[in-house]
């Protein structure tokens, strides 16, 4: 009986069971536990873009199983702080080796070959007013940096956390990883939270700002953009862009170069990989990965949670910058613009078009805006990767 009872207790005490209460800050465990249970509920209940959440909300839970050690890094491959002597590459928890394709921006920059491949620039040729407002959903990247500075944020940090306005985690990764990369983690997870729950962020935001009759504006249909200009377009934006401003070439090369995959007509296939298999693969891998930064022991701290509100503040006020400036525009054109498509000019594709659509169709079921917002927010893709390297140029050590 003495043998099975030592061997009961044995299992007891290594069990994560125990961990989470006898643990130092095993609390913390547990309460991520239960944000990646809520995550999993929005994605598969509600449908808030499964695609990002359930990856991320499962890496949450592979991540707080104390002891799993699958972010274990004994070897300091990316954090110095735990070197284990003796330690080998090959003994870090497998998430922790997956995560060098994010520590390293590879998956990033995989993902915006991905999405170019999947992009259609040909509502932004139709209606180049888009990128108008492509540029005022920004707004909110320079008003968190603001904000940060006076929370006593350094520059290098209070510009990776003002990225996460831009609504593009490629882009947020990016940036945290060159310029404040002991944050990356909370900033990764905040900007691919958001963008996963625009439809909830969104809709109070552009029912707030907008009127009645401002949103049941119907828009005349966009202009055939031909095959020779949809060829040119990536070509163009990619040799002025990587010209003026060098550290925005990694991302807004690989978005036009898989925009010129779909575009060319002649390389069908790699489009095709591009669109489906790369984009699933990398998809899953830097969601479950980012997932994964969210230890409880190391994320739940006051710093972690100003991150977080700032990213939200960013978020919301990209959407109001796009927001204000089509009204600006809706009233230019004589009533011609509905305000609700700048909503759309934050990068989330193609998530905050579909927001836009289904807004205008609450107050005109006969309103098609998914196409006009696709402009906006094809455009915001390519501003956020400008804003982007505008504070690498200035920040960047």
């Amino acid at each position: 009986m003495e043998f099975i009872k030592d061997i009961a207790l044995g299992i007891w005490e290594n069990s994560g069971f125990s961990m989470l209460f006898t643990q130092e800050g095993g609390w913390k465990y547990a309460i991520m536990i239960l944000v990646a249970f809520v995550f999993l509920y929005l994605a598969i209940a509600k449908k808030f873009e499964p695609l990002l959440l359930v990856p991320i909300a499962f890496g949450i839970l592979l991540a707080n199983m104390p002891g799993a050690g699958m972010m274990a890094d004994p070897t300091g491959l990316m954090d110095t702080s735990n070197i284990v002597e003796g330690a080998r590459w090959y003994d870090s928890g497998v998430l922790r080796l997956i995560y060098a394709g994010v520590k390293s921006s590879i998956f990033p920059c995989l993902i915006f070959l991905g999405i170019g491949a999947m992009t259609d620039f040909g509502p932004l040729l139709a209606n180049p007013v888009s990128l108008l407002l492509g540029a005022a959903a920004q707004l909110g990247i320079y008003v968190a940096f603001v904000i940060a500075i006076l929370l006593g944020f350094t520059p290098q940090e209070a510009a990776s956390i003002a990225i996460i306005g831009g609504a593009d985690g490629p882009t947020a990764i990016l940036v945290a990883s060159k310029l404040a990369g002991h944050l990356l983690a909370p900033i990764a997870l905040a900007a691919y939270s958001y963008m996963a729950l625009i439809p909830i962020i969104q809709p109070p935001l552009m029912k707030l700002l907008t009127t009645k009759k401002e949103r049941e504006v119907e828009m005349k249909q966009l202009r055939k953009v031909s095959k020779v200009e949809k060829i040119i377009f990536p070509i163009v934006v990619f040799v002025i862009v990587a010209l003026i401003l060098p550290d925005a070439a990694p991302l807004i090369g690989m978005l036009m170069f898989g925009n010129l995959l779909k575009e060319c007509g002649v390389t069908d296939r790699l489009s095709d990989t591009a669109q489906n298999a790369l984009t699933n693969i990398v998809t899953i891998m830097l969601g479950v990965t980012v997932g994964a930064t969210a230890n409880g022991v190391d994320f739940i701290q006051i710093k972690t949670l100003m991150i977080v509100a700032l990213g939200l503040c960013a978020f919301a006020f990209s959407t109001v910058g796009g927001i204000l400036l089509g009204k600006v525009l809706y009233v230019v054109t004589g009533g011609k613009i509905n305000p609700l498509i700048g909503a759309a000019g934050v990068s989330a594709v193609p998530m905050a078009a579909r927001v836009a659509q289904t807004e205008g169709r609450k107050y005109n079921p006969t309103n098609f805006l998914l196409m006009h917002a696709m402009g906006p927010n094809v455009a915001g893709v390519i501003g956020s990767a400008v804003a982007a390297g505008f504070l690498l140029l200035m920040f960047q050590k």
